[in-house]
């Protein structure tokens, strides 16, 4: 077989599959189910912001699983006769106060902010999730309880919260997680009960009723998923203030403790050389806003794709 049939070959069978997504008459589930997959993709990738920030979170769980590879040098070894050195071909982005190479640094303390972001969305998403649906399909006296008690939290600003928590529970990775989840979860909630509230009485949820359906098939079968797609963007919105949150926690030593590479922490050690020797808290700091920056876009790239009452939807 020569190479232009072979190609032939290919093409065709991918116009076939193209035709296959995008038909109009679904002939299954699974087939309607990936031909929208198939166009929220083809509307996503028409978004450059947002195809620069997808770019950005695979370059970042990228640095992340590969980090004992690509880091050119150990992230806590000190190396006094190298201390604060200049950006150059030795050491990319400098060295800090103990001669440890700033790139590793950031490269490996990628790993601790993929930990902590994707522990805070998988303990506080599922969480306001679930106390949003319960109290916009339930309504009553356990709506007004639950809403209260999200409102208590709403008060207070994040950081200030995070921080009261963590006092409370010491300082540590593993608790910071814990501080940033319990006041991450009630905007998740607050927008689980709006969706709730405009579902709960549609018409295939009348149907599912009537035919014997539970409050609790009826919330985890029909109410959650539908709510999935508005949270999802919500959720990798809020990625840019978790991890500025744990940034925040790690300047001030509530955080992750050294030698952890930390950004936060990182900068909280470098702004003693703040005038003299800018990079060692610059570097993490730059790395703090371009990975916040990637995560804001890909959300507004989701929620173009996801938001079911865009136009043209």
């Amino acid at each position: 077989m020569t190479t232009s049939s072979a190609n032939s070959i290919a093409t065709h069978r991918h116009d076939r599959l193209r035709q296959w997504l995008l038909s109009t008459a679904p002939r299954s589930r699974r087939q309607a189910r990936l031909g929208r997959a198939y166009i929220a993709w083809l509307t996503f990738i028409e978004n450059r912001l947002a195809m620069i920030g997808l770019g950005i979170i695979i370059v970042l769980v990228a640095a992340a699983a590969l980090a004992p590879i690509i880091a050119p040098y150990a992230p806590n070894a000190p190396n006094l006769a190298e201390r604060l050195m200049p950006m150059s071909s030795a050491h990319w982005l400098g060295t800090d106060e103990l001669g440890r190479d700033i790139l590793s640094r950031i490269i490996h303390g990628s790993r601790l902010t993929l930990y902590v972001i994707v522990l805070v969305a998988i303990i506080a998403a599922p969480v306001g999730l679930l106390i949003g649906t319960v109290a916009g399909y339930i309504g009553g006296w356990l709506d007004v309880v639950l809403m209260r008690v999200t409102d208590i939290f709403l008060a207070f600003p994040k950081l200030i919260l995070a921080l009261a928590f963590v006092s409370a529970l010491g300082p540590g990775i593993e608790n910071a997680i814990i501080a940033i989840a319990i006041t991450a979860w009630p905007p998740y909630a607050r927008i689980a009960r709006a969706e709730t509230i405009t579902i709960r009485k549609a018409d295939f949820i009348k149907a599912a009723r009537l035919q014997g359906a539970g409050p609790i098939r009826l919330i985890w079968g029909h109410v959650m998923p539908l709510c999935l797609s508005s949270l999802i963007v919500r959720v990798t919105l809020d990625m840019a203030g978790i991890i500025l949150t744990a940034a925040g926690l790690g300047f001030l030593g509530l955080g992750a403790q050294p030698p952890l590479p930390e950004w936060g922490a990182m900068i909280s050690s470098g702004r003693k050389f703040m005038l003299d020797q800018w990079w060692v808290a610059a570097m993490p700091g730059v790395a703090i806003f371009v990975v916040s920056l990637g995560f804001n876009l890909l959300g507004d790239g989701l929620r173009d794709v996801l938001d079911p009452k865009a136009e043209g939807r």
